[in-house]
């Protein structure tokens, strides 16, 4: 490769051109996000996250920063910042990977076989080996409250609907536009 920016674009377009949707953040091509759907015959089967992802200037020589920005329940992702504790990634990284490596191999991997004797959530790792069945309930609770394809770009909090408006409001604003002739 010529450039590690040179890189960076065609790394970006193998992901595009791999069926990902891809939505940039800024004007440059370092941070954008990425749905991911869980892996099938997974806990997380039918759930979709919204992965920031932040190539660094030395990318492909150093690794990206990946982080969930809706909430998973997995014992090598931090809840609340949505931080990934992945090897591949943040240690033994290296130019031979691509971006499609890691939505297509790593974050699968992670999905598929959690590690807790090494979290970042600890709830969930404790949970994981004491109670396998309320870990596997828990997990999906997540997918099901979280993880829908209707809530990717969408805030984790509850998200006010249009339905909480009263007919009052609606029928106001209508009044106040019909029946008054122009002057």
């Amino acid at each position: 490769m010529s450039s590690p920016s040179k890189r960076r674009e065609m790394d970006l377009m193998k992901l595009m051109m791999s069926d990902y949707k891809v939505e940039m953040i800024n004007d440059g091509m370092q941070e954008f996000y990425v749905d991911f759907h869980g892996p099938n015959d997974s806990l997380y089967q039918g759930g979709v996250w919204r992965i920031r992802v932040e190539l660094p200037d030395a990318y492909p020589y150093k690794s990206p920063s990946i982080g969930f920005t809706n909430k998973i329940y997995h014992p090598n992702v931090d809840e609340m910042s949505g931080s990934v504790c992945l090897d591949v990634i943040n240690q033994t990284w290296s130019p031979m990977f691509d971006l499609v490596n890691v939505f297509e191999v790593f974050l699968p991997q992670l999905l598929l076989y959690p590690n807790p004797s090494d979290p970042l959530n600890g709830e969930a790792a404790a949970l994981m080996m004491r109670d396998k069945p309320a870990y596997e309930q828990k997990v999906k609770e997540y997918c099901e409250k979280y993880a829908k394809p209707e809530d990717i770009g969408a805030p984790t909090e509850d998200v006010s609907s249009d339905e909480e408006l009263s007919e009052d409001e609606y029928d106001s604003s209508d009044e106040a536009v019909v029946g008054k002739p122009d002057p």
